[in-house]
């Protein structure tokens, strides 16, 4: 990556991440709210039985109710799990969303762990990230996890990051290893972006 992308990603991270800081608890439940609307009406289009998700953190629009609904609804929903080798492993969700500390701090699931390639049977995969851009492309927040997956995938089904209305941009920098997504929900719409074959 040439220093310029790098330099220009860091900025860009910085300045998302201030912003989703000063979000009031309000703000942050109505993005929710509203996140959860968008990816059950993402989920009953596409006629989802298994998908994999996240665990949001405290300045993400909410995911974790998503998640319990989802599974009560009996949709099969994995949950990654950090590597230190930059790949992720995954685990099924459960209603009562048992959870510990993982390698970045974050909640992960605490169910068995089931291998990198668990999340190729899946029929949507739901992502975090810091901006998506108008043409699909992704800015993640610089570990590469969710990249190297995508990259990985054969057939790869739909991927939708989840961010914020104001996260959409015209452009977001890019460099040879990121990936694109089908589309991006945010609290207030779901829109497809990209062709979903890759």
């Amino acid at each position: 990556m040439s220093d310029a992308i790098a330099d220009a990603k860091r900025a860009l991270r910085a300045e998302l991440r201030e912003r989703r800081n000063l979000l009031s608890e309000a703000a942050l439940d109505t993005a929710g709210s509203g996140v959860r609307e968008q990816l059950d009406a993402l989920v009953e289009q596409l006629d989802v039985r298994s998908m994999s998700c996240y665990l949001s953190i405290q300045t993400e629009p909410d995911t974790r109710e998503f998640v319990v609904e989802a599974v009560r609804r009996g949709i099969r929903v994995l949950l990654p799990v950090t590597r230190a080798d930059g790949l992720l492993d995954w685990a099924v969700a459960t209603d009562e969303g048992e959870v510990a500390e993982g390698l970045f701090g974050l909640s992960e699931p605490t169910g068995e762990l089931l291998g990198p390639i668990a999340v190729n049977d899946v029929d949507l995969l739901v992502i975090p990230a810091a901006a998506v851009d108008t043409s699909g492309m992704r800015l993640g927040w610089g570990r590469g996890y969710f990249d190297k997956t995508l990259g990985s995938m054969e057939g790869c089904p739909p991927v939708y990051a989840v961010v914020f209305d104001t996260e959409v941009l015209d452009e977001v920098p890019q460099d040879l290893h990121d990936q694109p997504v089908t589309g991006v929900v945010t609290p207030t719409r779901t829109l497809t972006l990209a062709p979903t074959a890759r």
